[in-house]
């Protein structure tokens, strides 16, 4: 099938699996180093090229890191305060071990000079390798072909390798290689924008020993303020060619191998360099020479084709478990590919790293992991890698003393509060309103356990610290929630949206501080069961009692969660609502982002979001909250969000999907899909957008497929997007593997390995095993949306539930017959009218009766059920009924009941909604019950519309028939696998979003 491409902004071409460049663009350079970045979660160095840069200085950037190697500075407050953040961390550039001069026949090799007479430069994901293949004519005229070779090992983690094999096209000629490495760390400048950095990295190392020796370097360096040491070895030769001629020299700082030897014409001679970078934070310092030579012989020993073999090889084992496509998309499917390539190379594996904002790609937000980790990262690999998840986890509770020490800073007596932006623990935020008031973080990180453990099955994580973690950082929100009059309150923080800080009640915390605590509880009852001397243990450390879990339960349950009854939706904060909206139409598109435009007091006035906020609370905990909301909640803040922040277009691309703007979640979803290679925020030079990368796979899998994980289960509401043709993906749940499958013929679910599971798909149940391991669903048919004059309600089971009074009269009045009344007897009742209802139960019991004592049975079930009604109040309102209602008639629409029930205007009444229809049919002048269109035609007709202008929404399959046969479209309320002749379905009118079906 030929694919077509998405408009893309770069200029490199589409390819699914690989980053091409085909022409050197030194305007292009900067950010290019940055898209050909390799890493491996442990070393991460930018894609410069092997020969020095020769054109301006500020269109290159060098760079090498390791995760977590860091020096750190004082920072200065002209004006200082109590608790404020003492010192910053910053991951520093180290030493330059790439470099790799060529010269023929004594003229040296540079794009900048000569003529290029091919050049391709590419990243294939699949293999890791990045490869550069060269054809230059010298200015004297010689040409050569260079094919330059790098990787970072996967499966070494202190290997950095590369190849530059160097082939005369014309005649013999003499080649020289100069391999170096460089000790002169040229860092990032400091800058205005936030989100670079501090510009303190070049200054940050000193030497402390050196070593040239013909085909090995050796330099040690050591950090000036964290104590670290770093020691980079080189091991390099030449195959090829003539007997090669190799000398070592150093000289100001920068060590060097010279090899020189002759090539024929048409022979290639290549250069093999192993680089080992080793630090006190994997090691002793007395053992990082040993460290350092195992690592360089056990590479030398494969070689770089070995090396390159090991590379395909790790990646098949993680593209097997993540690969993710979108058919019909090549420029989509390449965004998604480079995105997940780059989680996997820069996300810490060894318990003690986390994943930076930046990866290992660039020194913007000076290499610092936020709660980006957490919510947009891990979740790509809790699917996916989960052993990688569980490890920046480690990670997380490693530190967990220092986050106690910064609580105590705060003046939380007890508890932890986990550091705003860090990489060692250590608070690193200077703005303390947009950072150290982001409590958040600490739900965030208990969020992200919670949901391994769920996803996993493994519960060692709780026992090997996560339930400590979890504990001493809900105590936190327990100390800070305060009573007022029924609720609890959180006073003075910040939420996810940067632009609105310090405030009350922010809606995204109180969310996710509820499921904190409440976790905390729930993780406290299970360990006392099962696992009680654990719990026994941790109870005493951590002086814990019985009354401070209940306390947790007590603040999940009652912390206030902000509600606008008039606009019917969430207010970000107590306050919010009641600012002035951002001046946007005034705003000139040059005055984005406006961090950079304007003063924080400015923007904080306004209502006015950086990213989303309540938006990501909507996904986060959306089984909490009907999906009318999330539409009204999705429409409000869309239009007041700025998407200044790369974290929020993929979370606003969720929610548009789940609440059905099909066509807005996929311009979000473009937007962040190529988010890097297009450069779409004019940042990526800087480093890549790990969060945005993150929610790709999230806008796929949870956005357009619609995963959510309840209670363990896997629940999926697919849809597919009309540019693409097919798209697929990979995850994992508890050790199994699936495969998700989405066209138009349908969803195909797949169990690649593993043990059965029963998955949902719109809420009913699929069912996979080894004996039956694919199942295929149609996708749901669109709603043909009309403009409707008329919407005619069922009330049982839809406005309200008399089920149960009518299931409580019937089986009353069966039990006087000894007649058994089952579920599935009182299921089949529903929409029928009551003497056809008694007919069934003695039909079932085998019973006969007069005709008088057959009335006398019917209406003595209307005086038990009467009783039972006169109960009734506004409260047995069915979710999101009051909320329909309402909207209906505001939209203009008349409002009809077809209820087979004689007592529903005395329902009506006792509801307190009799007001709100504009025609109830009277069900005594009914000749034939449901499934005969009888009552819903006469309600057409009450209402003055013709039966094709109505809407007509059912729960029983009865009513549905009912209606169709009036007509009528019909919505159901309930299951569709029930509902089949339903043209919609939703599970309640909590679910109903009127612009879902009126044109």
């Amino acid at each position: 099938m030929s694919a077509t491409s998405s408009p893309t902004l770069s200029s490199l071409p589409t390819d699914p699996w690989r980053l091409v460049e085909t022409r050197w663009d030194a305007d292009a350079n900067l950010l290019r180093e940055t898209l050909f970045a390799l890493g491996n979660g442990h070393i991460g160095t930018r894609g410069t090229y092997d020969e020095a840069w020769q054109g301006e200085p500020d269109a290159s950037m060098e760079g090498t890191y390791v995760n977590g190697f860091y020096d750190t500075e004082a920072i200065r407050y002209p004006e200082n305060a109590y608790g404020f953040a003492r010192i910053n961390e910053f991951m520093l550039n180290l030493p330059n071990a790439k470099g790799v001069e060529i010269a023929i026949d004594g003229e040296r090799f540079s794009l900048a000079g000569g003529v290029i007479v091919a050049y391709e430069r590419s990243l294939d994901f699949r293999e890791g390798v990045l490869v550069r293949t060269v054809e230059w004519k010298s200015p004297a005229g010689r040409r050569v072909r260079i094919v330059a070779k790098r990787l970072v090992s996967l499966s070494r983690s202190a290997i950095l390798a590369q190849s530059v094999a160097v082939t005369p096209l014309d005649a013999d000629a003499t080649v020289e290689f100069v391999t170096t490495l460089n000790s002169q760390v040229r860092g990032s400048e400091e800058s205005f924008d936030p989100r670079l950095g501090s510009g303190a990295s070049a200054r940050a190392l000193s030497t402390v020993e050196t070593t040239a020796t013909p085909g090995r370097s050796v330099l040690v360096s050591r950090t000036r303020n964290s104590g670290l040491t770093l020691r980079i070895e080189t091991l390099a030769g030449v195959a090829g060619g003539s007997t090669p001629e190799c000398t070592a020299s150093e000289d100001g700082g920068v060590l060097s191998q010279r090899f020189r030897v002759v090539a024929k014409a048409g022979e290639a001679v290549t250069l093999e360099k192993m680089t080992a970078i080793v630090t006190s934070r994997d090691a002793p310092v007395s053992e990082l020479a040993a460290q350092a030579a195992g690592a360089l012989e056990g590479a030398r020993a494969v070689g770089f084709e070995g090396l390159a073999d090991e590379q395909r090889t790790r990646l098949a084992a993680f593209w097997e478990k993540a690969d993710i496509e979108i058919e019909g998309d090549d420029a989509l499917s390449q965004g998604l590919h480079f995105n997940l390539y780059h989680l996997f190379q820069s996300i810490g594996r060894d318990g003690r790293t986390n994943i930076a904002a930046k990866g290992l790609t660039g020194e913007g937000y000076e290499g610092h992991s936020f709660w980006d980790t957490e919510i947009y990262v891990l979740p790509v690999f809790l699917r996916t890698l989960p052993d990688l998840a569980r490890a920046v986890l480690q990670h997380r509770i490693g530190y967990l003393d220092k986050a106690r020490a910064r609580a105590r800073d705060l003046g939380h007596v007890r508890g932890a509060l986990y550091p705003w932006r860090t990489i060692t623990g250590e608070e690193c935020s200077a703005y303390f309103p947009a950072g150290t008031a982001q409590y958040h973080i600490n739900a965030d990180i208990a969020f992200a356990i919670k949901q391994y453990v769920e996803a996993t099955g493994d519960d060692t994580l709780l026992t090997d610290g996560g339930a400590e973690l979890v504990f001493e950082t809900a105590r936190v929100w327990a100390d800070l929630a305060h009573l007022v009059e029924d609720s609890y309150h959180i006073d003075e923080v910040t939420g996810p949206d940067e632009y609105t800080a310090l405030v009350n009640n922010n809606f995204y915390t109180n969310v996710m501080a509820k499921t904190h605590v409440g976790f905390a509880a729930e993780v406290a009852g299970w360990m006392e069961r099962e696992k009680p001397e654990a719990f026994a243990k941790l109870y005493e450390r951590l002086d814990l009692t019985a009354d401070e879990v209940a306390h947790w339960s007590d603040v999940s349950d009652r912390l206030r969660l902000p509600y606008d009854e008039a606009r019917g939706i969430h207010a970000q904060d107590d306050a919010f609502l009641s600012r002035k909206v951002w001046d946007f139409a005034g705003t000139p598109a040059e005055n984005y982002p406006l961090l950079l435009h304007y003063h924080p007091l400015v923007i904080y006035r306004h209502q006015v979001c950086k990213q989303a906020d309540v938006v990501l609370a909507l996904f986060l905990r959306g089984d909490l909250f009907p999906k009318a909301i999330k539409r009204r909640d999705f429409d409000y803040y869309e239009a007041i969000t700025t998407h200044d922040s790369s974290l929020s277009t993929c979370i606003h691309s969720i929610i548009a999907a789940e609440v059905g703007l099909n066509e807005r979640a996929y311009e979000f979803f473009m937007d962040t899909a190529r988010m890097d290679i297009d450069n779409t925020h004019g940042n990526t030079f800087h480093g890549v957008h790990t969060a945005a990368m993150g929610g790709t796979w999230m806008s796929v899998v949870h956005g357009f497929a619609g995963l959510r994980a309840l209670n363990g289960e896997l629940h999926f509401a697919p849809t597919l997007p009309k540019a693409w043709s097919r798209y697929r993906f990979r995850l994992v749940d508890h050790g199994r593997t699936l495969e998700v499958a989405v066209s138009a013929a349908g969803v195909e679910f797949r169990l690649v390995e593993g043990e059965a599971i029963r998955l949902f798909h719109r809420g009913e149940p699929i069912d996979l095993s080894a004996a039956e391991p694919m199942r295929s669903v149609p996708l749901p048919r669109a709603f043909d949306r009309k403009p409707f004059k008329a919407v005619v309600f069922d009330l049982d089971g839809v406005i309200t539930d008399t089920a149960r009074f009518h299931h409580l009269a019937w089986k009353r009045l069966a039990d006087t017959l000894n007649i058994g009344f089952d579920e599935d007897l009182a299921e089949s009742l529903k929409g029928i009218d009551r003497r056809m209802s008694l007919r069934m139960i003695l039909d079932k019991g085998g019973v006969t009766l007069e005709p008088a004592e057959f009335d006398r049975l019917a209406d003595m079930k209307n005086v038990w059920y009467k009783e039972l009604i006169g109960t009734m109040t506004r409260n047995d309102l069915l979710p999101g009924a009051l909320e329909t209602l309402k909207t209906v008639r505001a939209a203009g629409l008349k409002v009809g009941l077809a209820s087979v029930s004689q007592n529903a205007p005395a329902i009506l009444e006792r509801l307190g909604i009799a007001d709100m229809f504009d025609a109830v049919v009277d069900a005594r002048l009914l000749k034939r019950g449901k499934p005969d269109p009888e009552i819903f035609l006469k309600a057409a007709a009450q209402l003055g519309v013709d039966p094709a202008d109505c809407l007509g929404v059912e729960d029983a399959v009865a009513g549905v028939a009912s209606i169709k046969g009036a007509g009528m479209p019909a919505l159901g309320i309930g299951r569709s696998s029930v509902l089949t002749e339903a043209d919609a379905v939703i599970p309640g009118l909590d679910a109903f979003v009127l612009s879902d079906y009126l044109a």
